[in-house]
């Protein structure tokens, strides 16, 4: 079998030619006794091939009883299509039915509800919307590694087995290989893990930022980019059990320069997929957000606006809305401040800095004033948080204190505090979690639509 082209760039090429081999999926067929029609998607780009079959053609009758959805291998010549919407069509000279397709095949030329197609999840990427939303995440991920390359950055594979609690917030799933049936005990009556495989409580990473400033104190800028887990029972379109995340960490860096890199990757992100996914966003503007490219085109043409927290919060408290949760300094700030911050109080793209100590990890710079840490949170329209971060704290003594305050052991995190004995600098960098800025991008509101096989509380199917 000749592979061929992808449909993007026999369309991208153009015509007339002659003698051109796709290979693709039936979104749909229609014949008559003279001739038929298939129209043909690879996944490759949002439009698809209309290839017109003479009823002359010997496995003709084969063709059409191979059903929609079934896989084909099509040669024959591009010319120009009298058809609207469609500048060129393939008039088919062979054609092989690779896979036939059963009549059961569950995505039908008609619209299904996003509830259903997550019970397909291995036939729905074949549907408009997730084939616009993965070729965007497809998109965005290659943008993020571009853009931290070009930066000069080096990119760190940190563990997902791991024995830190990065947050110190003790949602991590656990891994051992203990008998659950005949769990070993200390005296006290706790789980002996020092019988487990790893000598210790394990789980699967909730951040890989901690690995990452021992990367970042010996090359100076990393980033990470990979999965990382939460044990978190929220039912919300926000929140999923298994997701990416980016972290990048700078040595010899302050808040004001994470600030910065936070602005250049966010514009930098949203750019290329601007420039390289016009169809895809097309379709979300017209379906699923309206006003969406000019959404994103704002954004990557916005100056980035800061205001502490104490700011934040007087400009809530002054706003005279209505929220659901009255704003006070040092409670953290919901959604709904984040968005009227972004969308009514700045209309555009804002930094938050300089949140209550209590409020925030660890691992967060203390300022001067003793109340607050040196953290930012880039607040966006339409979503509020899509980037936290920080300065770190790279002072040996403040950082025990900070741990001491968290009940967090110094013997666990030996080798975090040697990072502060041996050539501490200061340093900082943020985490960005990947599907929520896969949703911006793309306007889909549910997590569960811009992930693969979604994992959430009750579901790890597929």
């Amino acid at each position: 079998m000749i592979r061929g082209e992808k449909i993007r760039d026999v369309l991208a090429r153009g015509g007339p030619r002659e003698g051109v081999t796709i290979c693709g999926w039936a979104r749909s067929m229609r014949e008559s006794k003279a001739v038929g029609f298939l129209v043909l998607s690879d996944g490759s780009t949002f439009a698809t091939m209309q290839v017109v079959v003479n009823s002359d053609l010997p496995n003709f009758a084969e063709v059409f009883r191979a059903g929609t959805g079934a896989a084909f291998s099509v040669t024959g010549n591009i010319v120009a299509s009298p058809g609207q919407g469609q500048e060129w069509e393939l008039h088919a000279t062979a054609i092989e039915v690779v896979g036939s397709s059963e009549p059961s095949f569950p995505l039908q030329k008609k619209r299904h509800t996003r509830e259903y197609l997550r019970t397909i999840a291995h036939l729905r990427l074949r549907s408009n919307l997730f084939g616009a939303v993965f070729r965007v995440r497809n998109a965005a991920a290659y943008a993020i590694h571009k853009f931290f390359q070009e930066q000069g950055f080096m990119w760190v594979h940190t563990p997902i087995i791991t024995c830190s609690d990065a947050e110190g917030a003790g949602e991590m799933f656990r891994v051992t290989t203990l008998d659950l049936d005949k769990l070993p005990r200390k005296e006290d009556g706790a789980i002996d893990f020092t019988r487990d495989f790893f000598g210790s409580s394990a789980g699967l990473t909730v951040s890989g930022q901690l690995q990452a400033e021992v990367f970042a104190q010996a090359f100076t800028d990393v980033y990470t980019f990979g999965p990382t887990f939460r044990a978190e029972n929220s039912n919300t379109a926000r929140h999923a059990s298994e997701f990416w995340m980016i972290e990048p960490e700078m040595a010899f860096a302050d808040l004001q320069d994470d600030v910065r890199l936070a602005e250049a990757f966010m514009k930098s992100i949203t750019s290329f997929v601007l420039n390289g996914c016009g169809e895809d966003l097309a379709f979300f503007d017209q379906w699923v957000e309206k006003g969406l490219v000019a959404r994103l085109e704002k954004l990557a043409n916005a100056s980035f606006e800061v205001l502490t927290y104490t700011e934040a919060v007087a400009i809530l408290e002054r706003s005279g809305e209505a929220f659901e949760f009255a704003p006070s300094w040092g409670m953290d700030l919901q959604t709904e401040h984040e968005r009227y911050l972004a969308e009514k109080k700045v209309g555009g793209p804002v930094f938050v800095i300089d949140y209550p100590a209590k409020s925030k990890a660890f691992y967060m710079k203390r300022n001067d004033d003793g109340k607050t840490v040196a953290a930012l949170d880039l607040l966006v329209p339409q979503v509020g948080e899509i980037i936290g971060g920080s300065q770190r704290e790279h002072r040996l003594d403040v950082l025990k204190e900070r741990m001491a305050q968290f009940g967090l052991s110094e013997e666990e995190y030996w080798w975090y505090l040697d990072l502060r004995r041996f050539g501490t600098t200061p340093h900082a960098g943020f985490g960005l979690g990947f599907e929520r800025t896969v949703m911006y991008l793309t306007g889909v509101a549910n997590i569960r639509d811009v992930v693969p096989f979604p994992r959430t509380p009750g579901n790890a199917d597929f």
